[in-house]
């Protein structure tokens, strides 16, 4: 099949700028087994123009993404480990990942719904961070690919159970990648319970523009579409208040280098940027939440969603051997997770985060990748 494809490859050289067009795929191979003896796949999607993401169905992790550079090289922009003894090591960070029951931190791992007080894994100090101590992200989901009209796609679902990990209702859980042909990856999270419960699902990707394991992320280029931030306390949980980036090291709202102040926040508990920005857009309508450029390769990232908040993570800890060997150090990639905000089950003022039996949770985050 892969032979064949590449048969289908055509170069051309139109005015110096190389075009490779070749027929989208979708592949399907063994990854390995898990611990508990679970056998794990990994699909490969590649789109009209040669744009290739990789999965696998342990935490439904986006492993690998290709995309070209401003002369059409082709490169992994993804942090992540060569083989399934990594994404089950206690040492991964999360790469790639589906992340949930609720993204992000939960105070004192409790919150309270209908008077009734839910307890969970205080598994990030005093707090329940990413859905506790299995979240979404060490479980193997079951995958459904297909060629959807705008590219090649995969569908993951999961069913996580009254209880799990200390959350109540059986929660039906579907997430639908698709690598477009415009080079966009799109994901589609859908949700149904039937007990009244709290949801936020977001991906975990950790990305270098210029490719991963090159280098650090603090030269590129960042814009956020948001006026606005949620202050913490020394745990990382919001204090409730919703403040002005303007005048701090977290406006964004103009590109500049990442790692022109990132040292303000040197001291932990950040080491770097690990804030929640309240964006601009709050209809639930899909919009622009931020944009990224990296000047040497001219790759650029565009983050739209339906989601009223992003978490800006500059990979503070990272300290450890990723894919082919490559160390991966602090600020060796970041994240945009789009999502609610931390801690919202338990601060009124905040979107809601509850689903009730009958309503269908529903968010679109949308990857584009140009170049400059």
């Amino acid at each position: 099949m892969r032979k064949w494809l590449v048969l289908l490859s055509v170069s051309l050289l139109v005015f110096g700028v190389t075009y490779v067009c070749m027929a989208s795929s979708i592949e399907k191979a063994f990854y390995g087994v898990t611990a508990d003896g679970t056998p794990v796949d990994e699909y490969t999607l590649t789109n009209d123009n040669g744009v290739m993401a990789k999965f696998i169905t342990y935490g439904g992790a986006l492993t690998s993404l290709y995309v070209p550079d401003k002369n059409g090289k082709f490169a992994d922009i993804i942090l992540g480990f060569d083989s399934l003894d990594g994404y089950e090591s206690s040492a991964n960070p999360y790469f790639g990942c589906i992340t949930g029951r609720y993204a992000n931190r939960i105070g004192n791992g409790q919150f309270t719904i209908d008077g009734r007080t839910y307890t969970l894994a205080q598994n990030n100090g005093p707090n329940s961070l990413h859905g506790g101590v299995k979240g979404f992200n060490r479980v193997v989901w079951k995958a459904f690919p297909f060629k959807s009209p705008d590219g090649p796609a995969i569908r993951f679902k999961y069913l996580s159970h009254d209880g799990e990990e200390g959350f109540p209702g059986n929660l039906s859980v579907t997430v639908t990648y698709t690598l477009t042909n415009q080079n966009e990856l799109k994901i589609e999270y859908l949700a149904t319970t039937d007990k009244p419960t709290v949801v936020n699902i977001t991906n975990h990707a950790y990305f270098n523009l210029a490719g991963e394991g090159v280098g650090n992320i603090l030269d590129h280029l960042l814009q956020i579409v948001a006026d606005n931030y949620t202050p913490v306390d020394n745990t990382l949980i919001p204090t409730g208040e919703i403040a002005p980036v303007a005048g701090t090291a977290l406006d964004f709202t103009t590109p500049r280098a990442i790692g022109e102040r990132v040292m303000e926040f040197a001291e932990p508990p950040f080491k770097g940027y690990d804030h929640n920005f309240v964006l601009n857009n709050q209809t639930g309508q899909l919009a622009l939440a931020a944009r990224v450029e990296e000047p040497t390769s001219g790759r650029v990232m565009e983050v739209w969603t339906t989601e009223p908040g992003v978490q800006l993570y500059t990979g503070n800890w990272l300290d450890l051997v990723g894919k082919g060997g490559k160390y991966y150090g602090q600020f060796a990639g970041f994240c945009l997770e789009t999502q609610h905000y931390p801690d919202s089950p338990n601060k009124p003022n905040f979107p809601s985060v509850v689903l009730k039996p009958g309503e269908t949770y529903s968010t679109v985050t949308i990857y584009k990748f140009l170049t400059k």
